[in-house]
């Protein structure tokens, strides 16, 4: 996974883009020439253009005046700012004012914005618990970016609650508050499958600590998790330590260290913890394995897909997180 491109598929479905198709009909001659495909077969994105006239208030209530909006179930929200990076708090409003329109939405992506409109660590967000409230049936949230705004006011926030759809949870991040991932220990999602945290860096806000990771290690949380990714750390050597002997790992199907800085060290203490045999998949892609480690993680783990893909130098002085600026 990237933020150097937009994504093109998300809850299953190709992603279109919206407002591109309203431009391109209005350089055709309006409505009439408008080309959308079914309300149901595609994520629908929304977002503007650098210096574009329409707010994301009017561009979101464009397309819920021009879709079906009752059958639509994937929304990508992108670019939500006219010019330099801004809280997503007003586009959220609108979002969750227009949520009776959306009744069939089961997958959120928000914050769908590449490295080239916006460092990740610039997107400026807000307290989404609102988005959660407001689509009890959602079943797929993504939110990218975590900053606070200019003021140096807001920034991601999650208030513990009770969902019962939710099954993929996944924050991206160059730094994610310690503050949200307890947070999210704090709520109750019985149906969740999958969970991933970009964790990032401390000079982009990554407060996070191994004591915050511990209840998703302990098995206590979240009865139906079969994925977990703890990734994008600078600390993954002390992840990959802990989950060696983390009660929560006999019940997954995939895990995902991947995208930080895994070294041979962290990598042994996997190996010589609890059995890893069971996983249908091991996600260790941006490392600094020795090519003698990963030859010996494919003669343990047999039987599992193992991406070790983008490695890094072992013996580089300098190791970097895959995602932090």
């Amino acid at each position: 996974m990237t933020v150097n491109e937009h994504i093109e598929r998300f809850h299953g479905l190709p992603v279109f883009d919206f407002v591109e198709a309203m431009e391109e009909a209005a350089e055709r001659g309006g409505a009439d020439s408008l080309r959308l495909p079914d309300a149901a077969s595609a994520a629908w994105r929304i977002n503007l253009d650098y210096e574009s006239e329409a707010t994301f208030a009017e561009r979101w209530q464009q397309f819920l005046d021009t879709v079906d909006s009752e059958r639509v179930t994937a929304v990508v929200i992108g670019q939500w700012s006219q010019e330099d990076p801004d809280s997503f708090r007003e586009p959220m409003e609108a979002v969750v004012a227009g949520a009776d329109r959306l009744p069939a939405l089961r997958a959120l992506f928000v914050g769908d914005i590449t490295c080239e409109q916006c460092e990740i660590s610039w997107i400026q967000q807000c307290d989404i618990t609102p988005l959660l409230t407001a689509f009890p049936e959602l079943a797929e949230l993504v939110v990218r970016g975590a900053s606070e705004d200019w003021d140096g006011k807001g920034g991601l926030a999650l208030q513990p609650l009770r969902h019962e759809a939710l099954r993929a949870l996944r924050f991206e991040s160059g730094g994610l508050p310690g503050s949200v991932v307890r947070s999210v220990a704090g709520c109750d999602f019985p149906a969740l499958e999958r969970l991933e945290f970009w964790l990032g860096v401390d000079n982009y806000g990554g407060d996070a600590t191994m004591e915050d990771l511990t209840p998703f290690l302990d098995g206590t949380r979240f009865p139906a998790l079969r994925h977990l990714g703890l990734q994008n750390s600078a600390f993954e050597d002390d992840i990959a330590a802990a989950v060696a002997h983390a009660p929560v790992v006999a019940r997954l199907e995939s895990l995902s260290l991947a995208m930080g800085v895994l070294t041979d060290q962290g990598a042994t203490a996997l190996l010589e913890g609890q059995p890893l045999t069971h996983l249908r998949s091991l996600d260790l892609h941006h490392h600094y394995l020795s090519d003698e480690m990963q030859q010996h993680l494919h003669q343990a783990l047999p039987g599992v897909e193992i991406d070790l893909s983008e490695p890094g130098k072992p013996d580089d002085r300098w190791r970097y997180v895959a995602v932090a600026e």
